[in-house]
């Protein structure tokens, strides 16, 4: 993968570091694709996450939202017993996700089914950011 250098857009761009340091961050961010993960566009202001959480229970999974950043982990407890897998193809090490939220996302809920942990998102835009009318006297 190539590494671009963003240093151009320091010298001419004025408030945009918190965008570059996003873009920066996105390219070292590598956790191999576990767990896999759906986001969804339930409507033109709900998301949806779904995240393939199979054979963790509601207890080991924590939900943490800070300022715009959203982190999901799943730890098993240390087992004192060591299994003798002939083979195994199940995925059962502990796993931390981080989402990048956008400004105005705020999380609505989440829920475990399936074997799915299902994370509500919804964009909601504050009165004084909306379009107003002005009307002319």
């Amino acid at each position: 993968m190539r590494n671009f250098d963003l240093a151009p857009l320091y010298r001419s761009a004025i408030g945009f570091d918190r965008l570059v340091n996003l873009l920066e961050a996105g390219q070292n961010q590598s956790n191999g694709g576990y767990p896999p993960y759906n986001v969804e566009l339930v409507n033109e202001n709900q998301y949806r996450i779904a995240i393939a959480v199979a054979g963790f229970a509601e207890h080991e999974l924590e939900i943490t939202a800070h300022d715009n950043l959203l982190t999901v982990k799943g730890a098993h407890p240390q087992e004192s017993t060591e299994r003798n897998y002939l083979y195994q193809g199940i995925a059962e090490r502990n796993f931390e996700r981080k989402f990048q939220l956008a400004e105005h996302i705020q999380i609505i809920g989440a829920n475990l089914e399936n074997g799915l942990l299902y994370i509500e998102l919804e964009r909601v835009v504050p009165e004084t950011l909306k379009p107003r009318r002005i009307e002319i006297k």
